[in-house]
């Protein structure tokens, strides 16, 4: 259940950003809202890439913690269970979570990122049905003019409609009506039907003398809707392409140096998110036993330090490494293997030595600070008294 809770947390603070963003640019650009949700539905893949290991490492270090803190750990290695031993069961969650990872980075994040540039370009070109701007003349197809004063049921009952047409030969139409609502077009697909009820037409034509002026309780005004352009195919992007399109793609003469950069830099960068997770483990467990007669915290709050560090440091060895900067085995794969060697170290530091600390000097100065805070605190709070009382004595 930590180990859930943490992941649901993790995705949702990623998003939560992203949401408000994502809000604000439907807004402007007039879209229903619901493609927010979609959007960030497709968004959810990236983000889970990085709160899968959060949610797995903060899960495996909470509960070696509670065994920890309840001295119930030194009673499993007193009678010879041993961390390799008890990281049997997390190492099994940990084999699974890799999975779910590899299907996400090899499959699923491609597709959902090309789906959320494809939402992006519909919202942008209008292809998701655009509100339109109240109190405001809205232009369609060059050759329609709509205006509306008030709007309401989510853009379903309009009212105070004004409405000019023009034909290509020059003979106008103008509609004014109390109410209307937008229908669609069974017949037609790139056509909608506006009925609009109790109203005014007035018909201006080359071939009458006069302007026409018509009264209706009904009209049903058809509007063309405006082309929309069919969005590209996928792959128009590196971070588009499955597994193995990078691979043919990266490892193709016929493709240049800078393309070949780029989908080696992303291959590389999503392989080592998902190997590195095999050390996560290690890690929990590293930070996760606090120093004798001690509920001190302060691993759970190094090991997200370290894991978001280290995704950080990932996303900047792909940028270098898809400009050509550097070979992906260097800026991607060395840190991994520092990264590797820090974790090793540190899980055979609390494992294998007698009272061994991973991060002991850590610790100690975290706690000598704590104790200076406190004190002056505690300086304040004495003080403070002192001159409450010194004051009421001069009061009275």
């Amino acid at each position: 259940m930590p180990m859930l809770g943490t992941l649901a947390l993790a995705a949702s603070l990623l998003i939560l950003d992203k949401m408000l963003r994502l809000f604000e640019v439907v807004a402007n650009e007039g879209g229903p809202i619901g493609v927010v949700f979609q959007m960030l539905a497709n968004l959810l893949p990236e983000y889970m890439s990085l709160a899968i290991p959060l949610g797995l490492m903060l899960g495996i270090l909470f509960a070696f913690r509670t065994l920890a803190t309840t001295s119930e750990l030194d009673v499993m290695r007193a009678v010879g269970l041993g961390y390799t031993r008890l990281l049997r069961v997390p190492y099994l969650i940990t084999l699974a979570l890799v999975v779910v990872n590899f299907m996400l980075v090899y499959f699923v994040q491609p597709v959902s990122r090309y789906d959320y540039q494809r939402l992006a370009f519909e919202l942008s070109s209008g292809a998701l049905g655009a509100s339109i701007d109240v109190g405001e003349f809205n232009t369609i197809q060059d050759k329609t003019a709509l205006r509306i004063e008030e709007s309401e049921d989510n853009g379903r009952v309009l009212k105070g409609i004004f409405a000019r047409v023009t034909d290509p030969d020059g003979d106008m139409l103008s509609i004014s009506a109390r109410s209307g609502r937008f229908l669609a077009n069974a017949d037609d697909m790139n056509t909608i039907i506006l009925r609009l009820t109790d109203g005014t037409i007035i018909q201006d034509q080359a071939n009458l003398n006069a302007p026409r002026v018509l009264s209706f309780s009904s009209y049903d005004l058809p509007i063309d809707l405006p082309e929309i352009e069919a969005f590209r195919d996928r792959g128009g992007d590196q971070r588009e392409y499955i597994l193995p399109q990078l691979l043919r793609i990266g490892w193709s003469e016929r493709v240049d140096e800078a393309t070949r950069n780029e989908t080696m830099a992303s291959l590389n960068f999503r392989l080592v998110e998902v190997v590195m997770m095999l050390l996560l483990p290690l890690l929990a467990v590293a930070l996760a036993i606090p120093p004798k007669r001690s509920s001190s915290a302060l691993g759970v709050f190094v090991s997200i330090v370290m894991v978001v560090a280290y995704h950080k440091i990932n996303q900047y060895g792909e940028d270098v490494a898809a400009l050509g900067l550097a070979s992906p085995f260097l800026s991607l794969w060395l840190p991994f293997a520092l990264f590797a060697a820090l974790i090793l170290w540190m899980y055979w530091r609390v494992a294998y030595v007698p009272g061994g600390q991973a991060i002991g000097w850590l610790e100690r100065f975290a706690a000598i600070v704590a104790k200076k805070i406190v004190a002056l605190f505690r300086l304040m709070r004495l003080t403070g008294r002192k001159e409450l009382k010194r004051m009421a004595q001069d009061h009275t």
